[in-house]
C-alpha cells in the first residue's frame, strides 16, 4: 500500500522548514486559531507561538504538493524551529485509519537511525490510532531528529500529521505537539471559527 521510499521522504519535509535559534514555549496548549486547508478540507489547530505556513510559501521553499499544510513553531529549539507538516497520499484503494497507521509506521521503520521511543494509541478525527514516537536521521548530513507521527485514512486517502523537534525537547513543547497532531481533523467543511 504504501512505498517505503516514497513515505521516508515525507520526514524530509519537515526538516526544510527548520533553521533558526530561541527558547521554548508555554506549558498548556490550547487553540488559539484554525488553519483550514480548502483543497484537502483539513483543519489544524494552531497555538499560540505557532504559525501556518500557507501552501503558496511551502511551494517556494521547494516542498513537494503532497504536503497540504505546515507549522512553525515562532520560536526555535536548540537552533531549529520545531515544524508540524500535513502530508496526503492518493491510495490505490479505501483503507481503515487503523490499517494506515500500522503501515505508516512500519514505513519508516526503515529509516537511517531510527530508534522507537514509544506508540501510544491516539484518538485522531474519531479513529483508534497510534502516535509513533521516533528518532531517526533521515539526511546523513543533519543531526538526528525526533518525530511525532500520527496517521489516518479517509476514503481513499491518507494522511500522517507529522512532527518534527531536536532529539531532547522539553514537556511543554511535547504536549504542544501532541495537541497539535491529536486535534487534526479531516474532510471538514469551513466553518465561521476557521482561520486561513
Amino acid at each position: 500500500m504504501i512505498a517505503p521510499m516514497r513515505r521516508s521522504w515525507l520526514f524530509l519535509l519537515p526538516l526544510l522548514v527548520l533553521f533558526g535559534c530561541g527558547s521554548t514555549p508555554s506549558d498548556s496548549p490550547s487553540c488559539d486559531r484554525e488553519y483550514y486547508d480548502d483543497v484537502e478540507k483539513v483543519v489544524i489547530c494552531v497555538p499560540s507561538g505557532w504559525a501556518a505556513i500557507d501552501r503558496e510559501t511551502l511551494r517556494q521553499r521547494g516542498v513537494p504538493d503532497d504536503t497540504v499544510a505546515a507549522l512553525q513553531a515562532e520560536e526555535a529549539v536548540s537552533g531549529h524551529f520545531p515544524t508540524v507538516t500535513v502530508t496526503r497520499e492518493l491510495l490505490s484503494q479505501p483503507t481503515t485509519p487503523e490499517a494506515y497507521s500500522d503501515a505508516s509506521i512500519r514505513s519508516v521503520s526503515v529509516l537511517p537511525g531510527y530508534t522507537l521511543i514509544e506508540s501510544p494509541a491516539m484518538r485522531l478525527d474519531g479513529a483508534d490510532v497510534r502516535l509513533h514516537v521516533f528518532t531517526a536521521q533521515p539526511i546523513p548530513d543533519e543531526p538526528a531528529r525526533r518525530f511525532y507521527q500520527v496517521s489516518t485514512a479517509l476514503k481513499d486517502r491518507g494522511y500522517s500529521v507529522t512532527a518534527t523537534t531536536p532529539v531532547s525537547i522539553e514537556d511543554a513543547l511535547e504536549k504542544q505537539i501532541t495537541f497539535i497532531l491529536g486535534n487534526a481533523r479531516f474532510g471538514i467543511l469551513k466553518t465561521a471559527d476557521s482561520a486561513e
